[in-house]
C-alpha cells in the first residue's frame, strides 16, 4: 500500500548540482546546489538556479551557501533546507506518505557524515534513507555490467570529489576518492587569472572559462575567449583576451592527478580483473568527464580506451534510480552508517 499511496526518490546530492528522480516521473529536479538565506533570520531567499545567479552578486544582508563541500555536508541546516525545498518541488502533493530515498555519497566518506546525510534526509521529509556510493551508483548508471564476475573501472569526476573504482559482483574491488574536481579546477582559473594578469574574476566566470575554451590536450586550433573582471591594481573593470592554451596550463597539474589516481587504481586492481579493463576499457562520468579531449589525455597516459559514458552529468542520478525497483541490487550496493 505505501509504493502506492508514496513517490520514492533517487538524489544524486552533489557538491555542484543537485538531480532528484521520482520514481513513476524521471528527472524532476537538476539544479545546483547553492542557496540564498537572510543572515539575520536564516530565512531562503532563493535556492538553486535563482540562488546561483546570486552569486558574487549579493549585498551584506544575503549570502549565497553551497551547504556541500568536497561531496559531503558542510552546513547541515542550509542543507536540510534545500532538500526540503526539492523534495517539495518533486512531489505531488496529493501523495499521502513520505518517500523511500536512495542517495548517492562519495566512496570515502566517514560513519559520521553519513549519518549527517540521513538525518538531513529525514528531517527533510525521507520515510526511510539508503545510501549508495557515487561511483557504483555511476557504473549503474552508465550502463556497465557490476554484477558480472569482471572488472569494471568507472572515474567520476564530479563537484567537489572525483572517484576512481573498480567494480566486480556488486561490490567496489579497489576504489580512491581525491578532492580534485569541477570546483577545484574552477578556482585553479581563478588563481591563474589572479597571479598572471593581476585580474580578480569570480567562479561563474571561470567555470564558463573552463567549459568555453578549456582542454585538457593541446587543440589542432587553439581557442580564445574574452574575459571581464576586477583590475587588482587599480581597482576598475579591465577586460582581457585569454587562449585556450593558458587554461590548459593552469588545469595541467590537477587534471595531472586524476590521472595519476586512474593508474593508482589500475596498479592495484587484481591481474584478472585488469585483463577485463584492457577489453572493456575505462568509462569516464560527471561534468568534469566534459573537458574537450580530457579521454584522449586518459588514453595516452594509460593506453587504454576511454569511454565517455552517454549522459555524464546524470549517471549517479540515473544509477540511483535503478535500485529503486531493484530491491535485491539495493541490498548488495546500499552502504550503511
Amino acid at each position: 500500500m505505501l509504493k502506492s499511496f508514496s513517490q520514492d526518490l533517487a538524489i544524486d546530492l552533489g557538491t555542484a548540482n543537485t538531480v532528484v528522480f521520482v520514481k513513476g516521473k524521471g528527472i524532476i529536479v537538476n539544479e545546483p546546489s547553492i542557496v540564498a538565506v537572510y543572515k539575520k533570520t536564516n530565512r531562503i531567499l532563493a535556492v538553486g538556479h535563482e540562488a546561483k545567479k546570486m552569486l558574487g552578486k549579493t549585498p551584506g544582508s544575503i549570502v549565497a551557501i553551497r551547504p556541500m563541500k568536497d561531496g559531503v555536508i558542510a552546513d547541515f541546516e542550509v542543507t536540510e533546507l534545500m532538500l526540503r525545498y526539492f523534495f517539495k518541488k518533486a512531489r505531488n502533493r496529493r501523495i499521502l506518505f513520505k518517500p523511500r530515498v536512495v542517495i548517492g555519497v562519495p566512496s570515502r566518506i566517514t560513519p559520521v557524515e553519513k549519518k549527517a546525510v540521513i538525518n538531513a534526509a529525514l528531517k527533510a521529509g525521507a520515510r526511510s534513507v539508503f545510501l549508495i556510493e557515487e561511483p557504483m551508483a555511476a557504473a549503474i548508471g552508465a550502463g556497465l555490467p557490476i554484477t558480472e564476475p569482471s572488472g569494471s573501472m568507472i572515474v567520476d569526476i564530479g563537484g567537489g570529489t572525483t572517484e576512481v573504482a573498480v567494480i566486480s559482483l556488486s561490490g567496489v574491488v579497489f576504489s580512491i576518492s581525491i578532492q580534485i574536481a569541477g570546483n577545484t579546477l574552477d578556482q585553479t582559473i581563478v588563481n591563474y587569472v589572479r597571479r598572471k594578469y593581476n585580474l580578480d574574476i569570480g567562479e561563474r566566470t571561470a567555470e564558463s572559462l573552463k567549459i568555453e575554451v578549456g582542454s585538457a590536450v593541446p587543440l589542432e586550433e587553439e581557442l580564445t575567449a574574452e574575459l571581464k573582471g576586477r583590475d587588482l591594481v587599480v581597482g576598475l573593470p579591465r577586460t582581457i583576451k585569454i587562449t585556450s592554451t593558458e587554461i590548459r596550463e593552469a588545469l595541467s597539474e590537477n587534471l595531472d592527478a586524476i590521472v595519476d589516481a586512474i593508474k593508482t587504481t589500475l596498479e592495484r586492481t587484481p591481474p584478472e580483473l585488469a585483463a577485463d579493463i584492457v577489453d572493456k576499457g575505462i568509462t569516464i562520468a560527471g561534468g568534469g568527464s566534459l573537458i574537450r579531449h580530457l579521454d584522449t589525455l586518459i588514453h595516452q597516459r594509460t593506453d587504454l580506451r576511454v569511454i565517455r559514458a552517454a549522459d555524464p552529468l546524470l549517471c549517479v542520478a540515473l544509477g540511483t534510480s535503478k535500485v529503486l525497483d531493484d530491491l535485491d541490487l539495493l541490498s548488495h550496493v546500499c552502504v550503511h552508517a
